[in-house]
């Protein structure tokens, strides 16, 4: 039994289900992992006794087939792949709030199983 509660209810639901799905074409590339910025330090030879750092390198890791993938990527690169993995974040969070919102539409729109009324027991 819907009630005129329960529509508004679910046009609200709904409108916030079509407003996510055009969000996902704004999305751009996506990639999942993350990046580290790494630096090596290692004896000068011009200066015995000091360091010298050499760096920063960058690296992106991931999985792909379930093992750990890890790739160098040039400073151009490694901006690049960061926004495409704040965007993968994004599409996440998108796909989940997708998620809840069908589960209550669907939940709110639908007649589920009848329960069995409870025998009253007397003892």
């Amino acid at each position: 039994m819907t009630t005129k509660k329960n529509e508004k209810e679910l046009e609200k639901l709904q409108g916030r289900f079509e407003a996510l799905k055009k969000s996902l074409l704004k999305l751009n590339h996506v990639a999942q992992g993350t990046i580290t910025e790494r630096w090596i330090e290692k004896e000068d030879p011009n200066r015995p006794g000091e360091k010298k750092k050499l760096g920063p390198y960058f690296q992106w890791t991931f999985k792909r087939k379930g093992k750990t993938v890890t790739v160098n990527l040039s400073s151009n690169q490694a901006e690049i792949y960061r926004k495409a993995i704040e965007e993968n974040r994004t599409l996440n969070v998108i796909i989940d709030e997708l998620r809840d919102i069908s589960t209550e539409i669907l939940e709110r729109s639908t007649e589920g199983v009848k329960k069995r009324k409870k025998k009253n027991e007397t003892h």
